[in-house]
């Protein structure tokens, strides 16, 4: 029988300022740096302002080189438009992936029917390092709707597991990606449960958006904490003590030195400083958003 692993850590998302949106952020931390390779959890869950043009609310362009921002919706919709081209619309349940690779510029705004499907956007955006490797390839971008990521539901209904990168119990992911990463959200009812396998050698967290669960027999997670794993088994077992949707990310470790600033996260500082020179210089192309929302 496999090993069920233990908590190492259960840390609180404080809500911090970013630009002027509040956002929990569940790491990194004073109490968890990068949970390798995954550099940062930000959890947004925002009413969309009705005093500004809705094609000015959201995050405007902005670049990024070295890693993959990546856009998990729950609520509402997340309109992306960047330099090479891509302008696409994602609603709940879907997800934007960008690797961006040696540079792209892009925008993260509501959708213009976002006050006619409630006027909220709760989003999770997670930074995914990318291997040195990989770093300077040509920038992608992956949308998937909730329609093209498959699941998993249990027998009782009560549990689905929606796999959007890896694999899970023979159910793989619609994104590929640049090194085995594993992200899965999950709607658990009340008494439902779920065993998550994942591979010994993967670094492993849940992230609870709203709800309760334990994990094991003992450790209650409330809504708002980070759970992360020791690398001592090969799985864990959730257990809803309420409706709950939590996030729940695995990957291997890369192992490879950290340089970051900004928008930019590469392996060491010369990097970061070419980064920001080719990105002054036009390198990473240009995005005007003056075209209308699809």
């Amino acid at each position: 029988m496999n090993k069920n692993r233990t908590i190492k850590s259960i840390i609180y998302a404080d809500k911090i300022d970013m630009g002027g949106f509040p956002v929990r952020q569940a790491f990194p931390s004073s109490k968890a740096e990068q949970i390798d390779p995954f550099l940062l959890l930000h959890h947004a869950n925002v009413k969309v302002p009705t005093h500004i043009p809705v094609s000015k609310a959201g995050v405007g362009p902005h670049p990024h080189r070295g890693f993959s921002p990546v856009t998990f919706i729950f609520k509402g919709g997340v309109h992306h438009r960047d330099s090479r081209g891509n302008d696409n619309v994602i609603y709940e349940g879907g997800t934007q992936w960008m690797n961006a690779g040696m540079g792209i510029i892009h925008s993260e705004r509501p959708p213009h029917n976002i006050h006619e499907i409630g006027g909220v956007q709760e989003i999770i955006q997670l930074w995914v390092n990318t291997p040195a490797k990989h770093k300077m390839d040509q920038p992608v971008y992956i949308p998937a709707s909730k329609e093209e990521i498959p699941f998993i539901e249990t027998a009782d209904g009560l549990a689905r597991v929606n796999i959007v990168s890896g694999e899970l119990d023979g159910v793989k992911g619609i994104i590929p990606t640049l090194s085995p990463v594993n992200t899965f959200t999950a709607d658990i009812k009340k008494g439902g449960k779920f065993q998550f396998r994942i591979p010994a050698s993967q670094h492993a967290f849940i992230y609870v958006l709203s709800g309760t669960v334990n994990v094991g027999d003992t450790e209650e997670i409330d809504a708002n904490y980070v759970a992360i794993f020791n690398e001592d088994g090969e799985g864990f077992a959730i257990e809803a003590k309420a409706d709950t949707c939590l996030f729940i990310g695995t990957g291997e470790p890369l192992n490879e030195p950290i340089a970051s600033h900004g928008p930019f996260v590469m392996n060491n500082q010369t990097q970061i400083m070419e980064a920001f020179k080719d990105y002054q210089m036009g390198k990473m192309g240009v995005l005007i958003e003056d075209a209308p929302n699809p």
